[in-house]
């Protein structure tokens, strides 16, 4: 016959039960998190950032952003066009406007005394038809025409110099236009008029050199029929001194435009300054705090803006390596005497897929330096370190910014 056993006594187990284990099993998982932990501190000796080569792409005079055409992470060659910028700032424009006020004026200064000629053409032909047949009355009609031919070169000369400001100009919109269609900021027909405008005016110019060359050879001929009437007989110089003041303030009206233009060109060569990448890359953003290295990419933005003045020197955009070529790691106080250059360490990369490789230490840093943050073991707590380059093998993928394990000190 079975003992019966009393029913409070199975109420009591089933109780302590209940209380035991889920106490067992919190301790349990504490455990195991420690364990974790220990693991994961003792998992790598040092931890490193994999980065490459980082070029900050600035101007060598101060200027003005007049375009970026490259996005943030935005891949690029190297020779490419990164920015351009305009290295005439307001004062410089304000140069300009007033270089373009005295070609004007010496361009009609240079059309007044071109008019003056005409009168005294006109009293030479009239000369002329009162003494056909006068030796000295010949002689003048061959200085007219020389005088005609002249006067048509200068006139011809004028009016390119004005064009050629004009198509500079344009030729200016063309280029602004095209980089508005591209970010989509006006119509093609926007484009195709600046261009037909362009073309115009380039066939023009084209035309009126045309002109000149033909004019220049007219006055070239005129010149020397001119000169072999003169050596049949000396010629009355009276219509070459009535000429002579006329011609000497018209070619140094011609002297000052030339001067002008020299001075434009000048300052629109300095206008349109492109800024290239010097290597295959990446676009990130400035770096812009002292403890966060360039590699790491931070910031959401190219910090520079179309339209802003920068100093010389002062970066635009940088540019980044695709691949890394080196890992900077930073050793504790208390592994300053296990790290030697040229000993070999192991790298572990822990993603996916993971991968390990033997590399040298390329060089120790010579001060103790501090930490990128991201390295630190506490967010809050700021970490020192000598740092520690290290070569990166081939066959090894990583990328810029990735945390590289190193073990084997």
């Amino acid at each position: 016959m079975k003992k019966s056993v009393p029913k409070s006594n199975h109420v009591t187990k089933r109780n302590v039960l209940r209380h035991v284990v889920p106490g067992v099993v919190w301790l349990t998982a504490v455990g195991m998190v420690a364990w974790l932990f220990h693991q994961q501190s003792q998992r790598f000796q040092m931890v490193g950032i994999a980065r490459g080569e980082v070029r900050q792409i600035a101007a060598s005079s101060t200027a003005r952003i007049a375009d970026i055409s490259v996005k943030l992470f935005e891949p690029v060659q190297a020779g490419q066009t990164v920015a351009v910028v305009n290295t005439v700032l307001d004062n410089e424009q304000t140069l300009e406007a007033d270089l373009k006020t005295q070609l004007a004026a010496a361009v009609g200064e240079a059309e007044r005394l071109t008019a003056l000629l005409i009168p005294t053409r006109e009293q030479i032909q009239v000369d002329t038809a009162d003494l056909r047949i006068n030796r000295e009355d010949n002689y003048r009609r061959f200085v007219t025409d020389v005088e005609n031919a002249r006067l048509r070169t200068y006139e011809l000369r004028t009016q390119i110099a004005a064009d050629r400001v004009t198509l500079d100009d344009l030729a200016m919109e063309v280029k602004v236009s095209e980089r508005l269609l591209e970010e989509d900021a006006i119509v093609p027909y926007e484009l195709e008029r600046a261009k037909v405008q362009y073309q115009s005016m380039a066939r023009k110019v084209e035309e009126s050199e045309r002109l000149l060359e033909q004019a220049e050879a007219d006055l070239q001929e005129a010149q020397q029929r001119r000169d072999q009437f003169a050596r049949q007989e000396l010629p009355e110089q009276s219509v070459d001194e009535a000429l002579e003041a006329i011609r000497k303030e018209i070619e140094v009206q011609q002297q000052l435009i030339d001067g002008l233009l020299e001075q434009l060109a000048a300052l629109r060569s300095r206008r349109a300054l492109e800024l290239k990448s010097p290597i295959d890359g990446v676009v990130i953003p400035i770096g812009t705090d002292d403890n966060q290295a360039l590699h790491q990419r931070p910031g959401e933005q190219v910090l520079r803006r179309k339209g802003e003045v920068v100093a010389a020197g002062e970066p635009i955009l940088a540019i980044s390596q695709s691949q890394p070529t080196e890992i900077v790691a930073y050793a504790t106080e208390q592994q300053l005497g296990l790290v030697r250059e040229q000993m070999m360490v192991q790298l572990v990369k822990t993603r996916t897929p993971a991968q390990i490789a033997q590399a040298p230490v390329l060089s120790v840093g010579p001060t103790i330096e501090l930490m990128p943050q991201r390295l630190w073991a506490n967010p809050t707590i700021a970490q020192w370190g000598r740092p520690v380059l290290i070569g990166i093998p081939p066959g090894l993928s990583l990328v810029p910014g990735e945390v590289v394990g190193i073990r084997g000190l």
